[in-house]
Order: structure tokens, then sequence, then C-alpha cells
């Protein structure tokens, strides 16, 4: 690198050098400070070698050690607990098998092209989301900035439900199952227990405890806090050298839920009752496609089953060799999600299918017992029909006196429910009646913790790439850095283990997560597309594929995923606005869920999180585009480089800039000359 001083060349140095931040300009108009950038070890953004050879990107990056280590990471990531418990209730809730029309629509309109320009990005600079955003324009840092701090808090509660899945690991051991049968007390059952169910009474008393309400913590929970301890020891050993350990454990967390959705398959279809929960789950109701939430919800599954705007999917991209064919690995990746995500919820309602079925033989079992005792039937082991032809004959005034159950098909299966209550609840039920229940227990259980570490280790790694994007942590060893930043996750996620623990993470999950996550995601849309250029990301893509994205890509880019995209963005406001934000909390004393509304000062952390996810873009701007700081922290070579203008460009870059006549053509070193602040700046 050369730097010249009021025009005087100096010695020639190696690397990435910045003069100090303290110049100002003279009286004769000129700049105390020229700064003269060599071209990077890394080959320019939009530079090529020769005709048409792609850059070979920094040669220390880490690297896939082959093809199947990447597919499944990436497997491993996106298809995660969201597919299990989230998509069955989405599809039973919003029309059934309709359901699956706006849900493969929204797949392909927002969620296919989204996730190419993250992988693309990611593979074209080899950057995390810090160097990649900073790269495109250093006013649109914030981008990365806020992606980090969106990610950092959903890891912090993520772990929690691989916690919770580890505790009902442990206890799948013993048999009978801790949750088959109400704890006993002076030989009776609990009170407690009898009034809601043994599942139930195990989750909301056993396991956590639960305060009466989130303004009560309860205190901390030992054996809670154990499994956290584990759960954050296991992600630690995972991650802590990056892709190079990371990627060994993939192959088991990616691979081993299929094989186990596999053998509850083959199970539940020969269950009495699986074929009613298949017709329950996908009997379309067209009508319910008129209804524009049905709309809302399948673009925002498709949107959070993807784990887009994580930065995840931008890491595990940087790691690709330029050549690879990212289109490709886009468009498997997105069939092999939504498949199976309609896979887990064939196996799911099989299961809830022959668990319905019971339910509704034992209340007709009680039922008979009634008749039998008011003489209406002559035994309990008469046929079906018999048992038909005496409640019809029954009137109103019995039917309330002698207190029948109304014994419904339909209604056993609509009992919905989604993510915990659906999997420590609904679905442990349904394991108790299987023969050798603790078995199933231990594989549905392992699945889960096969699935949450998979998309655990996707979040880690995005948040990690972007931290070792910045220099400063460049220079201390990756176990240290990873170390610490799970320290601080299990120090922060010590409020889950609370009595209140579950009312924490059900705030977490809906305004940490959300609103700033929308917003990432539709910036970085308009950051690749109408600042970085539509154009030149096409010419990115088929330089890396030999595929030139045509009319589907550019208009999807463009035009609908933004559109998408905004309207999430607008009703997610829009519904946190009107509807008064509540929670389930559980009353101990009637064994039921009771919908709270959050205390005042809750809403308040709560708008903390939401701001400090969205906050960073609009400071970053503002920070360098005033330059209000003189000190920026130098967060990566890209953040000062720019390399070609395009007309989606040029306004952000000052009307004096020009090529410097004395440097080579941009073809060789894509030089530009402009200037930050008080630089001149020409690389």
């Amino acid at each position: 690198m050369t730097t010249k001083v009021d025009g005087v060349p100096g010695p020639r140095n190696n690397g990435h050098e910045m003069a100090p931040l303290n110049t100002r300009a003279r009286g004769d108009g000129t700049h105390g400070v020229t700064i003269m950038l060599s071209p990077p070890d890394r080959s320019s953004i939009g530079s090529r070698d020769g005709a048409g050879a792609l850059p070979d990107g920094d040669p220390d990056r880490a690297a896939w050690s082959g093809k199947m280590q990447f597919f499944l990471s990436i497997i491993g990531y996106s298809v995660g607990l969201g597919n299990i418990w989230r998509f069955p209730y989405l599809c039973q809730q919003n029309g059934g098998g309709a359901f699956l029309i706006p849900f493969m629509i929204m797949l392909i309109l927002e969620g296919i092209p989204l996730f190419l320009i993250e992988l693309g990005m990611g593979q074209r600079m080899r950057l995390g989301a810090l160097g990649v955003w900073n790269t495109i324009h250093p006013w649109l840092g914030g981008i990365g900035i806020s992606s980090c701090i969106v990610t950092l808090f959903v890891a912090i509660y993520y772990n929690v439900i691989i916690t919770w899945c580890f505790y009902y690991f442990f206890n799948s051991f013993r048999y009978p199952l801790p949750w088959a049968v109400c704890p006993q007390l002076n030989g009776t059952d609990v009170e407690e227990c009898e009034r809601s169910s043994e599942t139930a009474y195990f989750w909301y008393r056993t396991t956590l405890d639960a305060a009466p309400s989130i303004d009560e913590t309860g205190g901390f929970k030992w054996w809670i806090v154990l499994c956290l301890m584990l759960s954050w020891t296991v992600v630690f050993f995972i991650v802590m050298k990056g892709i190079q350990s990371s990627g060994k454990v993939v192959y088991f967390t990616s691979l081993f839920p299929y094989i186990v959705l596999t053998i509850f398959f083959i199970r539940g279809i020969t269950l009495k009752g699986a074929g009613a929960g298949l017709i329950h789950m996908y009997t379309p109701k067209v009508e319910k496609l008129l209804e524009p939430t049905v709309w809302l919800d399948a673009a925002t599954q498709v949107f959070y089953s993807f784990g887009l705007a994580f930065g995840s999917l931008i890491a595990f991209g940087s790691y690709n060799t330029p050549k690879n064919n990212c289109v490709r690995d886009v468009l498997l990746v997105s069939v092999c999600n939504a498949i199976t995500a309609i896979y887990a919820s064939v196996v799911i309602f099989a299961i809830l299918g022959y668990k319905a079925t019971l339910g509704v033989d034992r209340c007709i079992q009680v039922n008979k017992h009634i008749l039998v005792k008011h003489n209406l039937l002559p035994s309990m082991d008469v046929d079906h029909s018999e048992y038909e032809n005496a409640m019809a004959g029954l009137n109103d005034t019995m039917t309330k006196e002698w207190e029948f159950e109304k014994c419904s098909l339909e209604d056993q299966l609509s009992s919905a429910a989604e993510g915990t209550g659906l999997a420590f609840i609904v679905f442990t039920e349904a394991i108790v009646e299987l023969p050798g229940s603790p078995f199933w227990a231990v594989l549905f259980f392992t699945m889960l913790l096969s699935l949450g570490l998979g998309s655990q280790i996707g979040i880690l790694e995005g948040m990690l790439c972007t931290i070792f994007d910045i220099d400063i942590f460049k220079r201390i060893r990756k176990p240290y850095v990873t170390g610490v930043v799970c320290a601080f996750c299990f120090s922060v996620g010590l409020i889950f283990t609370t009595g209140a623990g579950e009312y924490w993470l059900k705030m977490f999950d809906s305004f940490a997560g959300t609103i700033g996550l929308v917003v990432v995601a539709l910036m970085e849309m308009i950051a690749v597309i109408y600042i970085y250029g539509h154009e030149k990301f096409t010419e990115d893509i088929y330089q890396m594929t030999g595929i030139r994205p045509g009319l589907y890509w550019q208009m999807t880019w463009r035009y609908i995923g933004p559109a998408i995209m905004g309207c999430i963005l607008v009703s997610s406001i829009l519904s946190m606005l009107l509807r008064n934000p509540t929670y389930g909390a559980w009353n101990g004393e009637l064994g039921i869920v009771e919908n709270k509304s959050y205390p005042n000062w809750v809403m308040g952390i709560a708008l903390a999180m939401i701001i400090a996810g969205v906050l960073p873009m609009p400071v970053v701007f503002l920070l360098r585009r005033f330059q209000i700081l003189k000190v920026d922290l130098d967060i990566h070579q890209g953040s000062i480089r720019r390399n070609e203008t395009t007309a989606s460009t040029k306004e952000m870059i000052d009307e004096d800039d020009v090529v410097s006549p004395d440097l080579p053509p941009p073809q060789s070193l894509a030089a530009t000359r402009f200037t930050i602040g008080d630089f001149d700046i020409r690389s």
C-alpha cells in the first residue's frame, strides 16, 4: 500500500491500513491526508480475473469439506421445530389441504427468491452478514448489526426449548412414563392433576413449576438450570471451531429426524384412527382461501421456516467455492423443506387420529355405563348401532341430568395445539397410548433435540460469522469468543428457568424476532436489488452458476418479494397495535390456561427489544452519511471499499468522484476514487 501525505509518496506496505481519523480540510481547500489503498488479497467485488473468471476469495476463510456437509448443514438449519409443531397446526386452522395452495405460492414468490439473495451474496463476497452489507455500501452496515442483534435474541430463547427437550428426554427412560399417571398424595390423585390431565400436570407443574403470572417469578428451578447449562455446553462444543466442528455434527442432526419420522410414519399409519386423522388434516376447505389471514399465515410460515434474515444463510454461502451452483442448492433445499413440513404433518396427524379415536372409545364407554345404570342398555357389550339408538332416544333433560359426554371424533381432532402445547402435552399424551411408550418417547425427543440443535447451530454460526468479520475479534481464538457468547446467552437465559420462564419465552418469541427480522429481510432485498443493482447480481449469479436468472427471478426480486415482505411488516405492526398482547398463564387451582395481558413494564422490555433490532440501520446510516463520529470501527475492508458504480449506486457517491487516471483500469483493480467524510480514498 502506498500512502501519500501532501502528495509525497510514502513507503510501500502490505495489508489494509488507515491513517488517524483526525484530518481536517486545510485552508487551501484540499484534504490533509489522502489514503491510497492497494487492492486487497481478496479480489474486489466486481473485479474479474481474466475473461469472466471469479475471484478465489479469502484464502484463509473456512470452507466446507464437501458438498454433502454444506447441504446437510443448510437442511439442518432450515428444517427445524416449526416443521413439526407449527405447520400442522396452520394446516388444520387454515383450510386443511387447501392451505397448501397459499403455502406453495408464497414459497415460490417469497421464500425461494430471498433465499437465493442471501445464499448468493454470501457465496459471491465470501463474507458474513456484516461484511456483505458494508461492502455493498457503508451506509447499509446497520443491516448486518440489526441481523446480529435479532439473532442473539432468538439464540437466547431457542436454546431453552432444547433445554425442555433434554428434560423430557431424560424422563423418557422411566417406566411407566412420569406423565402417564397422576402423582398421588395420601393414596389419592393430586387435585391439580385431576382437574387438568396427566400430561398437562407434568408440563406445567413438574417441569416448569409454573408461576400464576409473569409478575411472579417463583424463583429458579434447579433442574431446568442444569438442563440449560447442559444445552449451552453441548452447543458450545459443537460450534466452538466453526464449521470444522459443527460440520461433523450435522450428519446426525440433519439425517436422524428423517429416520425417526419414517419410523413414526410406518407405526402411525398402522394405528386405529390414523385415516381419520389424515382425512381431518387434509380435507380441503377452499372457502378459507378467501380470508386474507390465511395468506398472511402462509407467507409468515415460509419466511420463518427458511430462517431468512438471521445472517446464517449468508454465512453458509460464504464458505462455498465461488463456482458452486447456489441456484440448484436453493431449489433443492426449498423442495426438501416443503416436503418435510408436509411429511411431518402426515406423521403428526396419523398419531393424533389414533389418540382421538381412543378418546372417543373411552367416551362411549362412559356413556354406556350410564345407559346400563339407568336400564337403557342390557349390558356394556352391545354393538355400536344399539348404543347409537339408545343415545338417540334421550331427551335434553336426561342428557343434562345424567351428565352424558359428547363423543365426537371431529371435536377431538379440532382441539388444536401448536408449539410447546403440541410437543409436550398433546403428542406426549398420544405416545402414552402406544405399546412400549418409553421407546417412542425417547425417539420423539431425540428427534426434537436433533431438529433444535441443527437450527441452533445455524443461528449461532450466522451470529459468530458476523462477529469474526470484525477485525478486532479476528485476533482472538474462535473458541474463546464462542465461549464468551455462550456464557452470556446462558446468563441471560436464566430468566427462562424461573416459574415464569415459559411466559418470558412466549414474549421473546412474539416480539424479539418478528418485526426486526422482517425489516432486515426487506432491507436486504432493497439493498441487493436497488443499490447493489439487480443487473449486477444477475451477472454474479450467471458467472457463479452458468445460469442467468430470468423473468421469474427479476419479478420476484424487484416487485413481488418486497411487496410481500411489506405486507407482512404492516400486518405485524397493526396486529401488535390493534390487539392487546396476551400470554397463557397456568391456573393451578382450576387446572386450565388463562389468557392474561402483559404488564406495562414487560411491554416496555418488548418494545426495547424491537427497537434494538431495528435501530442500528438508521443509526449507522446517519453516522456515516453525516460523519457524526470521526472514529468508525474497522468492520472489514469492504466497509470502505467501493468497486463499481451502477445507476442505482451513483446517487450515493459524491458528484466529484472520478477514477484516477494514474491507476490501472477497473478491469484489473476495480478502482474507484471517492470521499468518505474528510477522506479522499482511492482503491
